[in-house]
């Protein structure tokens, strides 16, 4: 019997995989399995509570020459090790971040070639990281990427927030669907920069990818630390609900040229059971490098405004001509006396953002070649340093100074990142030279050189170039028209804002975006970084000359409350002047709220249909509440225990008066006051698309005896 129970034991070790390694987040709330099948796949697995996100899914890449590097493998050593540590943001949403996981790295080799192969992950107790890790060695130093493997099996046709896989935009609408219901071909197309999306992947979608389980369990799959590699997409196997790396492609096919030693972007999995806490999580911050700046003191987030809105809605023109009128390449007539861009004009703006406590103004077509640009992509329009007739460089600089305003330099490229890279210097020693602190750059149009996509490698590493460029020059950087972020600003903060996704503008010259837009953002757009949005239009019908049926799809709470859900450190006051002085009660809450933060609650969520967050200003007792909804009015209740027990505060609620909806009495509002504490239960009534907007301020015995306690 003992012969035979040693017997039974060798059958059993020969049929259990004893070599599969296991790491769990520092709860042991998330496990992943790691190991190489019988034929050498690596291949990893992901389980929350017990219960599988990720089933096995297997690593690897492909070559050029179609080279296969991912089978053949054996795990040739394994590292562990634990990291917690807690480090400050230069700006944030909160104050102190912790960094927090248990990390394996495997070391891989192919037994037919001997070329080795690290893949590390990271557990985190709200999600994983993992990343490629290509080591110096003798027989592999220069090689071409044509496709990666990666995989991310999921356990069921999930619920869905994705727009289709375009290699140029993601200035798109999201849809929401099932897993087995993606067709980038069939969503809601639009026209961006004067072309039709380029989506050669029928079932493509970008990331941040957004997903929620029959059980209620969220998901959301992105990267970080995109450097030197292309933008990962994902393609979706409708039948079997799984997801795989599409990387964005150069003119040849070729998705990346590395050199040993070298590393992939972190390939990330956000995890949790709560809305709220895929909004909390700091993850693919703490996967990117610390910042690389020694001095950042000069970095200061701020609120501004800019002459674009008029320009955006038709009141006014980019380009100046000389002449009466004017038609261009295109046959479209240009009206003189309508550019924005003049010494007069931005002068008024100066003015009202130095009454106002705005910090930056913001001034596009300032300089020459905006009268050929619109529609016509062959690059070289622009000029980074000579102005137009009509806008004093010196004057400005001088006015603003006095007006203690500062000044934000525009950078339009037109996409022609090739000339850009040439005229980078001159650039940002103008700047200098006339005290730009602040710089917009932007890319639409198809990409120069000719073949590059915005989301490709030769692009990714054109971005760090004009950051790394910014910040040798004591500039911060807001970028329109690029990849989407993924934590970069932690390394790079002076990287301080980009566009990235579908703003406010699209109001203005299109049928916009629907109510449930902004409730989305967060958690797609905005998982790896800030957004320029561009929010606080107080004018929401009638705004847009030749298009008198045009509206916002919000009501003008909601956008006052765009500042606390969509977070950015650089925000802009988005309207003109005399719709904010026809609102100035309405104003002062954009006037008042910061955007640096010591910390951030977030009280109630679901993708798609509502948010509540709380934030406490940098540095201040003062804390700032957005509430927004989508299509649907809500009701809710915010305990305000967040706020400190033994001090009494004021409360300033914005809310939607009670006939006000998105599509009816949109701009109606009513203000009111009350005393409150940490005991106090909010209750909330929002719109159709509306919003609130609560300020809370520590106050004085003496400030309570006019204002009446909440009931």
């Amino acid at each position: 019997m003992r012969i035979l129970s040693l017997f039974a034991i060798s059958l059993l070790f020969l049929f259990v995989n004893v070599s599969a390694k296991e790491i769990s987040s520092p709860s042991g709330n998330i496990k992943v399995t790691v190991d190489v099948d019988g034929t050498g796949k690596p291949f990893y697995a992901v389980t929350y509570n017990q219960h599988a996100v990720i089933k096995q899914s297997y690593l690897g890449f492909v070559f050029a020459a179609n080279e296969d590097f991912s089978s053949g493998f054996s795990i040739v050593a394994d590292e562990t090790k634990n990291v917690d540590e807690n480090w400050n943001p230069v700006w944030g949403e909160v104050k102190i971040i912790r960094n927090h996981y248990n990390q394996l790295k495997l070391m891989l080799k192919q037994n037919s070639t001997g070329k080795l192969l690290n893949i590390e992950f990271r557990v985190f107790d709200d999600g994983i990281g993992f990343r490629y890790e290509f080591p110096r060695q003798q027989n592999m130093t220069y090689f071409i990427i044509t496709k990666e493997i990666t995989q991310f099996s999921l356990t069921g046709d999930h619920k869905t927030f994705w727009i289709p896989g375009d290699y140029d935009t993601n200035e798109q609408l999201y849809t929401t669907s099932k897993l087995s219901e993606v067709d980038a071909w069939k969503s809601d197309m639009v026209s961006v920069g004067g072309r039709e999306l380029n989506v050669p992947d029928q079932y493509a979608v970008q990331t941040p990818l957004m997903m929620k389980t029959a059980d209620s369990l969220f998901i959301n799959i992105h990267e970080a630390a995109l450097i030197d590699f292309p933008a990962m997409q994902l393609h979706v196997d409708r039948a079997t609900y799984q997801l795989s790396a599409n990387l964005v492609p150069d003119a040849f096919g070729n998705k990346a040229y590395l050199r040993t030693p070298a590393t992939s972007p972190w390939r990330t999995i956000i995890i949790s059971n709560k809305a709220t806490e895929i909004l909390a999580s700091k993850m693919i911050l703490n996967l990117n490098e610390p910042s690389k700046l020694n001095n950042t003191s000069w970095i200061q987030p701020m609120k501004f405004m800019g002459v674009w809105w008029e320009m955006q809605t038709n009141k006014g023109s980019w380009n100046y001509t000389d002449k009466p009128d004017v038609t261009d390449a295109n046959g479209k007539q240009i009206p003189n006396g309508r550019h924005s861009a003049n010494t007069e004009n931005v002068k008024r703006y100066i003015d009202f953002a130095s009454k106002n406590g705005i910090q930056g103004l913001l001034v596009e077509g300032w300089n020459t070649g905006w009268e050929a640009w619109y529609g016509n992509w062959h690059g070289r329009h622009f000029d980074f340093v000579t102005a137009y007739p009509d806008f004093d460089v010196a004057a400005i600089q001088k006015y603003a100074a006095e007006k203690n305003v500062q000044m934000i330099m525009h950078n339009e490229t037109s996409a022609d990142a090739a000339t850009y890279d040439q005229q980078m210097d001159t650039a940002f020693k103008f700047m200098n030279r006339f005290g730009y602190h602040s710089v917009k750059t932007g890319y639409v149009g198809e990409i120069i050189p000719r073949g590059e996509h915005h989301d490709g490698q030769w692009m990714i590493n054109h971005y760090l170039r004009s950051v790394k460029k910014a910040a040798d020059h004591l500039v911060m950087i807001d970028i329109h028209e690029p990849v989407r972020p993924t934590g970069l600003h932690r390394t790079y903060p002076n990287f301080i804002a980009c566009e990235a996704g579908r703003g406010n503008e699209f109001n203005a010259f299109s049928e916009g975006s629907p109510p449930e837009h902004e409730t989305i953002l967060p958690f797609t757009r905005l998982m790896g970084g800030p957004m320029d949005y561009t929010p606080g239009i107080f004018k929401l019908t009638g705004y847009a000359a030749g298009a008198p049926n045009r509206r916002m799809h919000t009501t003008l709470t909601k956008q006052l409350a765009l500042y606390v859900t969509l977070y950015s450190p650089l925000q802009m006051a988005a309207d003109l002047p005399e719709n904010y002085e026809a609102k100035q009660d309405a104003f002062q809450f954009i006037k008042d709220v910061p955007v640096d933060w010591d910390d951030s609650k977030y009280l109630l969520a679901e993708p798609g249909d509502y948010l509540v967050i709380a934030r406490k200003e940098k540095n201040k007792e003062n804390w700032y509440i957005g509430a927004i909804t989508d299509e649907q009015g809500r009701n809710f209740t915010v305990p305000l225990t967040f706020l400190n027990a033994n001090q009494k505060y004021i409360v300033t609620i914005y809310r939607d008066a009670d006939n006000a909806s998105w599509d009816g009495n949109a701009e109606a509002y009513v203000i009111e006051k009350f005393a409150v504490t940490n005991t106090t239960n909010l209750k909330l009534k929002l719109a159709a698309g509306g919003g609130c907007a609560i300020s809370i301020k520590p106050a004085a015995a003496e400030e309570l005896k006019s204002i009446k306690k909440y009931k």
